[in-house]
C-alpha cells in the first residue's frame, strides 16, 4: 500500500527523493509510483504537478499583468509625447506656432522618440516576432512593420536631412497602445464569466464527525461525508438534504432566481446558496465532479474552440496582413513615381499598414463567443459542441420526447367532477384527508393538489386500507371511500352511469380515474394524469412563430398522445415508440429534408440525440456528462428550446455584423490610406489612421457586448 499524506508539503521523500502525487487530489502522496484511491488517476512525479498548477495560476494572473504592462507604457509614452509634440518643426507648422528657444531643442524629438520607440513600440515589435516565428501574420506585424518604417525614415532625416514625422509616430505608438488597452479590457470583461463561475464555491465546510462539527477546507471533503450548512452560507458539494428544511438561491444553475424548497431527499449543488434554514447533506460529487467545476470544464472548452466563422476570421485576417504590407509598398512606390517626396510617400505607407490591422477582425468573433457561453452557462444551457449553437438557427423542425419534457413525467390532478349538488373542493377535502395516510404516488399526487389549492385536511377516524382497491374512512362525520370501480361496488354503492360514462371517457384520453364516494351515492371523481408542464404551451407557441416545425414522441398509445398534441397544438406525433426505435423516426423526419433538433431526456434517447442535426437533453440537472447532447439543459423548462434558436441567430448576427464591419472598414479605410482623395486634398495621418483603426476595434467590441442586452 501506497502511504497518503494529508498535506504533500509535509510528506517524506521517497527513494531518489521523488514524491507522487495526484493532479486531481493534491492531498493524496506516495513516495513510489501508482494509482489514486480516490479517482484511480496514475500519481505523477511533484515537480510535473507542480507546473501544471503553476502554468496555469499563471496564466489566469497573466492577463491582469498584461493589462497593467500595457496601461504602464501607455501612460508613460503619453507623458513622453507631449515634449515631441512640442518641439516637433513639422508639428508647430501644422499647427502654426513657435516652440520656445532652448539649447539642443532639435535633439529633444529624435531622443524621446527613440525612448517611446523603444519602451512603447517594442511590445508590438515583440508581438510581430512571435507572429512571424508561429507564421501567421497579423495585426503586431503591420504595427511592428509600420512604426520600425517611420522610426529609420525619421532617424535618417535627422543625419541625411529631410522631412521627419516623430510626433506622427509617436502619437501612433500612444493610440496603438490605449487601442490595445481597451480591447484587452473589454476581451477580460467576457471572459471574467469564468472567474465569477469559479468564485461561486465557498472554501471552507463544516464536517460533522462523531457527533462534532470541524471546519476544514473543501478540497478535503471526501464522498460520504456529513456536511452542516447554516442559513446564509453556500453549499460546498453536490450532495443530498438527510436533514433540516431549507430555501436554496439556484439562480447561478438555472437562471431562475425564485429560492427552491429543499428537504430530505432533495439534491442540492455546490454553489448554490442556503437561505433560510439549517440542513444537513451527504457528499455525493467533490472534486472534478461536482457540477461547477464541469460546467467551469465546459465553458473553458467552448470558449476556446474555433468556431466555422472564427476560422474565416482568421484566414481573413491573414489575407488582409498580405493585402496590407503589400499594398503599403506599393503605396511607397507610386507615391515615388508620381514623384511625391520621401516622407509624403513613406507616410502613406504606414498610414496603409497601420489602418489595415485585422485587429477588429481577432476580436469579433472570440469577443461574442465569449459573451454568448457565459450568458448560456449562468441560464442552465451547457453548450457541448459549439457548432451546435452554430447550426441551431437553421433548424426546421424540433422532436419533443413526451414524457418528463412536455410534460411532467409525474401523475397530478387534471380534473375534478362531482355530481349535482356536490362541492368539488369539498369532494377534494374529503378525499385529500383520507389519501394523506397512503403512499400511493396516485394519492400523492391528491394530496399535492389539495395543498396547492390550500384545502384543509381534516382528522380520520376508521381509517382501512383495501389492498389494490383504495380506501375507505370517516371523514367529517361521514364514511368516505376512495378507489376504483370496484371498490365502489364492494361498498355497495349503487352506480352512477351518467358519471361513470364521464370517467370513461376521461380514461380514453389517457386519464387514470379515482371515485370518490360519500355516505351511499357515488359523489364524483378525480381525473389523473401526467400534466402537461405549463411552460410547454409557451414553448411551442414561440417556436411556431418562428417558423419551426414542432413533433412529439412517446411510447404512449394513441389517444393519450393524441389529446397532449391537440391541447399544446403540435403539428404531428409519433406514439407507440419504443426507445430503441426513437432514432428511426428522427431519421425518418431528416429524410424529408427537416433538419432536426431532437429534446430528450439523454438517458433512453440517447441514440436519438446522437442522430438528431442537434441533441439536446432536458432536465439533466448536474449531469453535465451526457454524451449523447450537443446542448445540456440543467432544468425542465422547455422554453429553452426557443431561447438557444433565438441565441444561435443573434450570435451568428452579431459574428456577421463584426466581420463586414471589420473587413468593410479596411475596403473604405485602406484606399484612403493609401492616399486615393490625396489629389482633392484629403489626406490620413498615421494618427488619425490609428484612431480610425482603434476605433473600429472598439465598435466591434462595444456590438459585441450588446449582445448581454439583447439576450436579457
Amino acid at each position: 500500500m501506497h502511504e497518503h499524506k494529508h498535506h504533500h508539503h509535509h510528506a517524506e521523500k521517497g527513494a531518489g527523493g521523488v514524491r507522487y502525487v495526484c493532479p486531481m487530489h493534491p492531498e493524496v502522496v506516495s513516495d513510489s509510483m501508482g494509482k489514486c484511491p480516490k479517482c484511480d488517476m496514475d500519481l505523477l512525479p511533484e515537480h510535473i504537478v507542480k507546473r501544471h498548477e503553476e502554468k496555469h495560476e499563471h496564466k489566469h494572473d497573466h492577463h491582469e499583468h498584461h493589462i497593467m504592462e500595457i496601461k504602464r507604457k501607455a501612460i508613460v509614452t503619453t507623458v513622453l509625447t507631449v515634449p515631441v509634440l512640442y518641439f516637433s518643426e513639422s508639428f508647430q507648422s501644422f499647427l502654426g506656432f513657435k516652440a520656445i528657444d532652448i539649447p539642443l531643442k532639435e535633439w529633444i524629438s529624435p531622443l524621446l522618440s527613440t525612448v517611446i520607440f523603444i519602451y512603447g513600440g517594442s511590445f508590438f515589435i515583440k508581438g510581430s516576432l512571435d507572429e512571424l516565428r508561429a507564421r501567421k501574420p497579423g495585426m503586431m506585424t503591420l504595427i511592428g512593420v509600420a512604426i520600425t518604417t517611420a522610426f529609420l525614415y525619421s532617424i535618417s532625416t535627422v543625419f541625411f536631412g529631410g522631412k521627419e514625422f516623430f510626433w506622427e509616430l509617436t502619437t501612433l505608438i500612444v493610440i496603438m497602445l490605449w487601442g490595445h488597452l481597451i480591447e484587452m479590457k473589454s476581451v477580460l470583461g467576457a471572459s471574467r464569466a469564468l472567474e465569477s463561475l469559479v468564485k461561486l464555491m465557498p472554501t471552507k465546510a463544516n464536517l460533522i464527525k462523531n457527533g462534532e462539527v470541524i471546519e476544514i477546507d473543501v478540497f478535503k471533503i471526501k464522498k460520504g461525508d456529513l456536511l452542516l450548512v447554516k442559513p446564509g452560507e453556500k453549499i460546498p458539494v453536490d450532495g443530498e438534504v438527510t436533514e433540516g428544511e431549507t430555501h436554496v438561491n439556484e439562480a447561478f444553475l438555472t437562471g431562475e432566481s425564485k429560492p427552491v424548497v429543499k428537504k430530505p431527499g432533495d439534491k442540492v449543488i455546490g454553489g448554490s446558496i442556503n437561505i433560510d434554514g439549517s440542513i444537513k447533506i451527504r457528499a455525493e460529487k467533490v472534486g472534478e465532479e461536482l457540477y461547477l467545476n464541469q460546467v467551469i470544464k465546459l465553458v473553458k472548452e467552448a470558449q476556446e474552440s474555433k468556431t466555422r466563422l472564427s476560422n474565416l476570421a482568421d484566414r481573413v485576417a491573414f489575407y488582409l496582413t498580405i493585402v496590407a504590407i503589400g499594398t503599403g509598398g506599393i503605396t511607397l512606390f507610386v507615391w515615388l513615381l508620381f514623384g511625391k517626396d520621401f516622407q509624403f510617400s513613406i507616410e502613406r505607407a504606414v498610414t496603409v499598414m497601420v489602418i489595415a490591422c485585422p485587429h477588429a477582425l481577432g476580436v469579433a468573433i472570440p469577443l461574442v463567443v465569449a459573451v454568448s457561453t457565459s450568458y448560456s452557462a449562468r441560464n442552465g444551457i451547457l453548450i457541448r459542441n459549439r457548432l451546435a449553437l452554430e447550426t441551431a438557427k437553421d433548424i426546421d423542425a424540433v422532436l419533443f420526447d413526451k414524457t418528463g419534457t412536455l410534460t411532467e413525467g409525474k401523475f397530478g390532478v387534471t380534473e375534478i367532477i362531482a355530481k349535482d349538488g356536490v362541492d368539488k373542493d369539498y369532494l377534494l377535502k374529503l378525499a385529500s384527508s383520507l389519501e394523506i395516510r397512503s403512499e400511493h404516488v396516485i394519492a400523492r399526487a391528491i394530496v399535492e393538489f389539495a395543498k396547492e389549492k390550500g384545502v384543509e385536511i381534516l382528522e380520520v377516524s376508521e381509517f382501512k386500507a383495501v389492498a389494490g382497491k383504495g380506501i375507505v374512512g370517516t371523514v367529517d362525520g361521514k364514511r368516505v371511500g376512495v378507489g376504483t370501480l370496484k371498490l365502489i361496488e364492494e361498498l355497495g354503492i349503487p352506480k352512477n352511469n351518467k358519471l361513470i360514462d364521464i370517467a370513461e371517457e376521461f380514461e380514453r384520453n389517457g386519464n387514470t380515474v379515482v371515485f370518490v364516494s360519500i355516505e351511499e351515492s357515488l359523489a364524483g371523481f378525480i381525473a389523473l394524469s401526467d400534466r402537461i408542464r405549463k411552460e410547454s404551451f409557451e414553448a411551442v407557441r414561440e417556436l411556431k412563430e418562428m417558423g419551426k416545425r414542432v413533433f412529439m414522441i412517446t411510447g404512449d398509445a394513441e389517444e393519450v398522445a393524441r389529446k397532449v398534441a391537440k391541447d399544446l397544438g403540435i403539428d404531428d406525433f409519433f406514439a407507440r415508440v419504443l426507445p430503441h426505435q426513437k432514432s428511426e423516426k428522427v431519421k425518418e423526419l431528416q429524410e424529408r429534408g427537416l433538419k432536426v433538433a431532437m429534446v430528450g431526456d439523454g438517458i433512453n434517447d440517447a441514440p436519438a440525440l446522437v442522430q438528431a442535426d442537434i441533441g439536446i437533453a432536458i432536465g439533466s440537472g448536474t449531469d453535465v456528462a451526457i454524451e449523447s447532447a450537443d446542448i445540456i439543459l440543467v432544468g425542465n423548462d422547455p422554453r429553452q428550446i426557443p431561447r438557444i434558436i433565438r441565441l444561435s441567430s443573434l450570435t451568428y448576427k452579431k459574428m456577421i455584423q463584426n466581420l463586414f464591419w471589420a473587413v468593410g472598414y479596411n475596403v473604405f479605410a485602406i484606399p484612403l490610406a493609401a492616399g486615393i482623395l490625396a489629389p482633392v486634398g484629403i489626406i490620413l495621418k498615421p494618427a488619425v489612421g490609428a484612431i480610425l483603426m482603434s476605433a473600429s476595434t472598439v465598435i466591434v467590441s462595444i456590438n459585441a457586448l450588446l449582445l448581454k442586452t439583447k439576450l436579457t
